[in-house]
């Protein structure tokens, strides 16, 4: 009786993500892994770090404010900032 509670239990905590570590009387079964004569293990991947964002340029911070004083969110924020940054990017080039 004991060990049916005990597994169901267990079973509910490793449901919830809970670590269970077997008491003394459990049998633990150990496995080994043997290397397969002429494969190599995968190789780990190797992390450079996180990718850098470029840097947002005067337009796109001046619509975004734009965009946060008329309370825009979602799919007209977006439009929104598309029209605006066209804008000021025909406007910049007729600068030049």
């Amino acid at each position: 009786m004991k060990t049916i509670v005990a597994q169901v239990a267990g079973a509910l905590l490793l449901g919830m993500g809970a670590v269970i570590i077997p008491s003394a009387g459990h049998a633990q079964a150990t496995t080994t892994q043997t290397a397969v004569p002429g494969k190599s293990a995968p190789a780990a991947k190797t992390t450079v770090g996180p990718k850098r964002k470029k840097p947002r340029t005067a337009a796109s911070i001046e619509c975004s404010r734009q965009a946060d004083a008329k309370r825009l969110h979602g799919e007209p924020r977006k439009k929104f900032r598309e029209h605006c940054l066209r804008q000021a990017a025909m406007l910049k080039s007729k600068r030049k």
